[in-house]
Formats: C-alpha cells, sequence, structure tokens
C-alpha cells in the first residue's frame, strides 16, 4: 500500500455551560455554519453537526494526525469567542468543560448522520441526559 488508508469516526456531543437553553433557533444554524467553515478551514473533516438550545452533536472523520481533544479544543474555543463578539447572547457565552465522544463504524456512518440530522424529532420526546443513557446503552450491547 503506497498511502494511508484510514477510517476513523467520531460521533462528539457537548453542552453549553450549565446545560444552559440559549442556542436559539434565530441564531443556532448560523453558529453550525461557522463551525461548519472553522473545520474546513483548520482541515477538520466534519461530516455534519446539528443540534438544539442546549447542546449540539458533530459527526468528524479523523485523520491520522488529529486527536479528539484537539478537534474538539479548536472548534469549541473559537465558536464561543464568535458567539460572544456576534452578540447573539445577551449574557457571556460558554461551552461546558467535558464532552462525550462515541466511536462510529463505517457501516454506521449514515445511520449516525440520520440520527444527527434528526435531532429536532428526538427531543421531542426526550432530554439530553435520556439521550446520552441510550447510547451508552447502545454502546454496553
Amino acid at each position: 500500500m503506497t498511502g494511508n488508508l484510514i477510517y476513523i469516526y467520531v460521533h462528539t456531543v457537548w453542552t453549553t455551560k450549565h446545560r444552559e437553553p440559549c442556542l436559539h433557533k434565530s441564531f443556532r444554524y448560523k453558529l453550525f455554519e461557522h463551525i461548519r467553515n472553522h473545520a474546513h478551514n483548520k482541515n477538520i473533516q466534519l461530516e455534519i453537526i446539528n443540534g438544539m438550545e442546549d447542546h449540539l452533536h458533530c459527526l468528524f472523520k479523523m485523520k491520522s494526525t488529529q486527536t479528539v481533544a484537539e478537534i474538539i479544543k479548536v472548534l469549541k474555543g473559537e465558536s464561543s469567542k464568535w458567539v460572544n463578539e456576534s452578540g447573539f447572547v445577551n449574557n457571556h457565552f460558554q461551552w461546558q468543560d467535558g464532552y462525550g465522544v462515541f466511536s462510529v463504524s463505517p457501516q454506521n456512518v449514515g445511520k449516525v448522520k440520520r440520527y444527527i440530522f434528526n435531532q429536532e424529532n428526538h427531543h421531542k420526546v426526550k432530554n439530553i441526559d435520556d439521550e446520552f443513557f441510550e447510547m451508552i446503552n447502545l454502546l454496553a450491547e
């Protein structure tokens, strides 16, 4: 083989500070587009991003030179700065310190993309805590 063949996908989830429901629809999709553009500029392969008022989901295809921690640090740091400078929220905006990361096999990428795409439908019946519990239970099976 003359080159690298890498299929490492990760589904990440992070929340607003104290799970404050401040990512209002009025600017949430502008934020997602901004994160998508910033990821592209930083050579981060963001497959899909979506979320709700208090959290977001991203699916990344990792490169051999990247780590999950580096990617999330770059995106969380820059996006919180952008939200604050844009004046979309009344108070100082911050992301929660932690995050969730779930590995995704290449054959399940389509399923995870659909799941992330349909966040509003999922959250009509469950909150973020229920969602995390469900994801952890799926991994344990």
